[in-house]
């Protein structure tokens, strides 16, 4: 019953420890999800930010369009302003022209008929090379002016181009910040809902973790006064046993001084001694002399090996906070266990397995597995046939961790260190000197009738009191 009692114990533990273990994997998420929204919401706040910014260049480049129209209407205004003037220009010297001519027919009429001839020939080659000149000057103002407009229509075409295209890639991308913002804001609701969702399912689990908690508090206190009960009730009937062995004692010394006295009595008497004295006294000193009061007792386990012929030896060691719990003799998993209070990550850790005539293999563990605190993983092979729960894994690549009269397993950590070791190995009986085939362990009496309350499981034994 209590064997009973303490295993609902540890089943209620266990089930605390799986509810506790579901928390720790709740509040994750939570703050997962609590650091995901936090950076939508950073994402969110940068974008309004950059379409701040895009709006604000668009308007600048509205604004350089605009008086880059300006300066076109201006330059064109220019450019009608030189073609007045050039056309002023060309009237006021065909005006001067028109005056050289009349006053030089003027002074033509004036001179001597004789030499009229001869002014004439010099005032139409003066004539032509001032017409050349001039037609030469308008060509130059001309080309000039035709070069300085096309060059400034060309500059003012590319400024063009390039502010529309510039305000068209600023709406585009401002149309596509748009709708990752309105993508961004839906995620964000979802999220909200999400988060409100997780909440609501923390709160109804820490719920139903406090009503565990206290049922558990409950049974166990239950637990714990039955237990004290047993004791007292163990330590009662112990010490109405030692009562009893000393009465006992006490008779059997009274018989043996009463036999001593016949025994006197007959030899005084010379009679032939009674066959039933010895017979009487022997077994009852012997009890008497190996149980006296207060002495401590040996009990003797004996431990069962996997057969007749073969004894099975393990070797363990461990420098950090996991260790190598247990290797499955058939080949079926190897546990490991993590002995410390925080969780552990085996990022980069691995399990490499020795055999006899095998060939070295390893494992690696996943990229984001964790053991809890606490807590123990069983690694299966592929072939094990068994079906693993939710914190286990499987060695996909390898059947079994493999069997023999040698298995080693390794546990090394992410920089090649060597954290944890565990050898099991089938050594014939008697082969070694100095051991014994079946080994014992000495526990006093008092460990006996008061067995403390360890969270370390004790193996079975079969006790001889001696």
């Amino acid at each position: 019953r209590n064997s009973k009692k303490e295993a609902d114990l540890s089943l209620a533990q266990a089930r605390m420890r799986d509810l506790d273990a579901q928390l720790n994997a709740k509040e994750a998420d939570l703050a997962t999800a609590l650091s995901a929204n936090r950076s939508l919401e950073n994402d969110l706040h940068e974008l309004r930010d950059q379409v701040t910014t895009l709006e604000l260049s668009l308007q600048d480049t509205k604004k350089h369009l605009h008086s880059e129209m300006l300066r076109r209407v201006d330059l064109e205004n220019h450019m009608k302003t030189l073609q007045e003037q050039m056309t002023f220009q060309k009237r006021l010297h065909e005006d001067e022209l028109k005056e050289a001519k009349r006053i030089h027919e003027s002074r033509i009429a004036e001179v001597e008929s004789g030499r009229r001839r001869e002014f004439e020939s010099k005032l139409s080659d003066a004539l032509q090379g001032l017409r050349k000149q001039h037609e030469e000057q308008i060509q130059e103002y001309k080309v000039e002016l035709e070069r300085t407009f096309s060059a400034k229509m060309e500059n003012m075409q590319l400024s063009a181009a390039r502010s529309t295209d510039f305000a068209n890639a600023a709406r585009e991308e401002l149309m596509e910040t748009k709708l990752r913002a309105d993508t961004l804001t839906s995620q964000v609701n979802q999220y909200q809902s999400q988060n409100a969702a997780l909440e609501n399912r923390i709160r109804e689990l820490q719920e139903m973790l406090d009503y565990d908690r206290d049922l558990n508090r409950r049974r166990l206190a239950e637990k714990e006064k039955e237990i004290a009960q047993v004791q007292q009730q163990a330590q009662t009937q112990l010490d109405e046993y030692e009562n009893l062995l000393d009465v006992k004692l006490a008779l059997d010394l009274e018989i043996n001084a009463y036999r001593k006295m016949l025994e006197g009595e007959e030899q005084r008497l010379k009679l032939s001694p009674s066959p039933s004295s010895h017979s009487i006294a022997t077994p009852a000193t012997s009890q008497g002399r190996l149980l006296p009061h207060g002495k401590k007792r040996k009990i003797k386990a004996r431990k069962r090996a996997h057969s007749t012929g073969f004894k099975t030896v393990q070797h363990a060691s461990s420098s950090g906070n996991i260790s190598i719990e247990e290797i499955d003799a058939d080949g079926k998993f190897v546990r490991l266990r993590n002995n410390s209070d925080e969780d552990q990550s085996l990022h980069g850790w691995a399990l490499r397995r020795h055999l006899e005539s095998v060939s070295d293999a390893t494992y690696k563990f996943p990229s984001l597995f964790t053991l809890q605190a606490g807590q123990v993983v069983t690694i299966w092979g592929a072939a094990a046939g068994a079906s693993p729960g939710p914190s286990d894994l499987v060695w996909k690549s390898q059947k079994s961790w493999g069997t023999g009269d040698s298995i080693g397993v390794t546990l090394i950590t992410d920089d090649g260190e060597e954290l944890a070791e565990r050898k099991i190995m089938q050594i014939p009986r008697g082969e070694e000197s100095g051991e014994q085939d079946d080994d014992y362990e000495e526990v006093t009496g008092s460990e006996m009738e008061y067995p403390p309350r360890t969270k370390r499981r004790r193996k079975k034994k079969c006790c001889l009191v001696s």
